[in-house]
């Protein structure tokens, strides 16, 4: 029997799981947009980021692009408060110190223009004098809240989270809480 290969846009709120054991009020999860029994997510999204998502039941594809050791790239679109400056990402290319882990190198550029997004339900909050940016990371790893964590430790605090690629896979022909199945023309990434 093939492998199932399912992109998945997630949302604002959701867990990057198909079960909620928390004691807490129910929340949202995978299995209230995917219906494909015996999936399972490809590395995590944390429930306040958004974005791309890979699901499979491919148990060596889903190791070798989740394991830090095969540098597989995913790329984020992070809103930022107020404007970082050319040390700040300098610093984010090249590593930042956060607990006690120094990351790898990573791609950063400043959008010079706002990524065409649906609105985020709740919307982030909004401060009249104090500007936000875009900034597009790419990185090889993949610590607990390591984006978020980047841009604090060079004193700009994520806002927004969204990842838009996973290698070549892109977001683009998704809205929040859809998912396609991959085809065959998909499945060209190196691994």
């Amino acid at each position: 029997m093939p492998y199932r290969y399912i992109l998945f846009y997630k949302p604002y709120d959701v867990l990057t799981q198909f079960t909620d054991n928390s004691s807490e009020t129910k929340r949202s999860t995978l299995k209230d947009y995917i219906p494909i029994p015996d999936v399972y997510a490809v590395g995590r999204l944390d429930r306040d980021s958004e974005g791309l998502l890979l699901l499979t039941d491919d148990g060596p594809l889903q190791h070798r692009l989740s394991d830090p050791t095969f540098a597989h790239p995913r790329t984020y679109w992070v809103q930022v408060e107020r404007i970082p400056d050319a040390s700040a990402i300098s610093a984010l290319q090249t590593g930042v110190t956060i607990q006690d882990y120094r990351t790898r190198s990573a791609k950063v550029q400043l959008l010079l223009e706002e990524p065409t997004l649906p609105p985020r339900e709740p919307p982030i909050r909004f401060r009249k004098n104090i500007p936000t940016a875009w900034l597009e990371i790419t990185l090889t790893e993949g610590r607990n809240r390591q984006v978020r964590r980047m841009t604090a430790a060079v004193g700009f605090p994520t806002l927004r989270l969204v990842r838009c690629a996973i290698g070549h896979l892109r977001l683009e022909g998704l809205k929040p809480g859809e998912w396609r199945e991959l085809t065959q023309a998909d499945l060209r990434f190196e691994i």
